[in-house]
């Protein structure tokens, strides 16, 4: 009698399907049939495998771990592999057009590169559809903003980066998901780097998968927990199973670096790299790196001087810096100034001892319930009469109200000319928070530990875009950041004479 061979589990039976049948769609191994490493095995056995039928799968992990290949992989099971049903319906969805259009992108090359799954299955790259007219089964790609959602019917979904869902709700998500139950087994994989909170929707399926209460949920989570180094590269490989492999260490060891010498990447660095729940929006500046540059400021101003305007709503905080170089430093002098009236009261909404400040001389206050930007002006007045001031940076915003002011205080048409208008989006940020950053971590600050300033570096919050530039956001801090704006405005128009490369947008600064 022969030796009975043991039969394949379904899970081992879709591995040797993908390796027999599948190419690399990209990189240095492109075109080369796939491997699959054993932590990729291991996914796909617990998804397939078990005594229950999955319903749910989570896979969660750092960027550049592959999971949008994956993701392919497992479409085209369902396609025209062993797990496609007759005439079914496939569907990967994302939060943006572009990223639903990646994974299409990856699935339509790998049918192209093989042999046996080009003669099968026809990509219609104008749809991001896929069909199989053997089997009948078609595969779509779509969008949160995709009203087509509604009136589907699939029996396999791909939820690729659920991530950037913020909230606890995703219409997309639900509408999916409420439309497979015409179908037995239907399946779902949620496939993404976490979400920055708890609240968050992807966060809510993890931590409920996570309680085991439905067998037919399947979690993998390479996540590194955050009481670890998080620049140990033990800790990395926690969250990013291909490092040193297919992810490119040198590139994420860098990005690690970047994180250690500039506090405002951290957060971005442990959400995206070692998988954390920490938001995006990063602080700009460590209390460490803060303090670091608390050092004395000198009594007089005698060189150049720079200015850094923000101006703000009538009953709000009104910030202006003035730095001037010293030595092998920039000293600065912030003024501020909030309504008199009503002041114990914002004390207690927010938290701040404005009052405390105010008797203690940090804080300027005006009669009245708002600020008069006639004092403003006369501040401005009296700091050009006494220094040789060279540039003010400003917002733009209310310029219109305050320009008026500055005429009956005496301004001429030359020094009006120095005010220099300067954008508040990433375009004119990014660069001018680099060179802050710079100055900051070099120890080159003198602040003399103001305690209003203080306050406002400790809330100015860093919001990246998709391209990596960045600004301090008002909207997603918890606090006042004015004396920041005003601080990163000096810094920048002080660097027009230092041939720093900072540009501005059309209507502001640009120069080399």
């Amino acid at each position: 009698m022969g030796i009975r061979q043991r039969r394949l589990t379904r899970g081992e039976r879709n591995i040797n399907w993908i390796e027999a049948h599948c190419r690399i769609p990209e990189g240095k191994f492109v075109g080369q049939p796939v491997k699959l490493r054993p932590w990729q095995k291991k996914i796909i056995r617990k998804i397939y495998d078990g005594t229950v039928p999955a319903r749910r799968a989570i896979i969660s992990m750092g960027r550049k771990n592959a999971k949008t290949a994956l993701s392919a992989f497992l479409l085209l099971l369902h396609l025209c592999g062993p797990e496609a049903k007759p005439n079914s319906q496939l569907i990967s969805a994302a939060q943006s057009k572009e990223q639903a259009a990646v994974i299409f992108g990856l699935a339509a090359k790998m049918v192209r590169m093989s042999p046996d799954l080009s003669a099968v299955a026809f990509p219609r790259d104008t749809n991001k559809q896929m069909y199989c007219p053997d089997l009948g089964t078609l595969y779509k790609a779509v969008s949160a903003d995709a009203s087509t959602a509604y009136g589907l019917s699939p029996v396999f979904i791909v939820h690729d980066e659920l991530g950037q869902v913020k909230g606890p709700k995703s219409e997309l998500y639900e509408a999916l998901e409420t439309a497979v139950s015409a179908h037995d087994n239907p399946l779902s994989i949620v496939i993404s780097t976490q979400a920055p909170t708890d609240a968050d929707l992807l966060s809510v399926l993890i931590d409920d998968a996570k309680k085991e209460s439905d067998p037919r949920t399947r979690l993998v989570l390479y996540s590194a927990p955050m009481d670890l180094d998080a620049f140990d590269i033990k800790t990395i490989k926690l969250a990013n199973p291909a490092f040193g492999d297919f992810q490119n260490a040198d590139e994420v060891l860098a990005m690690a670096e970047d994180a250690r010498r500039m506090p405002s990447r951290e957060s971005e660095y442990r959400n995206l790299i070692l998988n954390q729940r920490v938001e995006a929006s990063a602080p700009f500046v460590s209390k460490t790196v803060w303090d670091s540059c608390g050092g004395p400021v000198a009594e007089e101003f005698t060189g150049p001087v720079y200015i850094g305007l923000d101006l703000s709503e009538t009953n709000d905080l009104t910030a202006l810096v003035m730095i001037s170089q010293i030595d092998d430093a920039w000293h600065v002098k912030p003024t501020f100034w909030l309504p008199g009236t009503g002041l114990a009261e914002r004390s207690r909404q927010d938290r701040v001892p404005y009052d405390v400040w105010h008797n203690k001389e940090f804080l300027e206050v005006t009669p009245g319930a708002s600020i008069e930007y006639e004092y403003v002006a006369a501040r401005m007045r009296d700091i050009f009469d006494r220094h040789d001031v060279r540039q003010v940076g400003f917002d733009r915003w209310n310029w219109r109200h305050f320009k008026p002011w500055l005429e009956k205080a005496g301004f001429s048409e030359e020094e009006l000319e120095r005010f220099v208008e300067f954008g508040q989006g990433f375009q004119s940020m990014s660069p001018a928070l680099r060179d802050l950053e710079d100055v900051l971590l070099n120890k080159k600050l003198r602040h003399a530990m103001h305690p209003v300033l203080a306050m406002c570096a400790a809330n100015a919050v860093v919001q990246p875009d998709p391209a990596g530039n960045r600004k301090l956001s008002k909207k997603k801090s918890r606090g006042r950041i004015d004396g920041m704006i005003a601080l990163l405005m000096a810094r920048a128009v002080a660097a027009t004479e230092e041939g720093t490369e900072i540009y501005s947008d059309d209507r502001g600064i640009r120069f080399v």
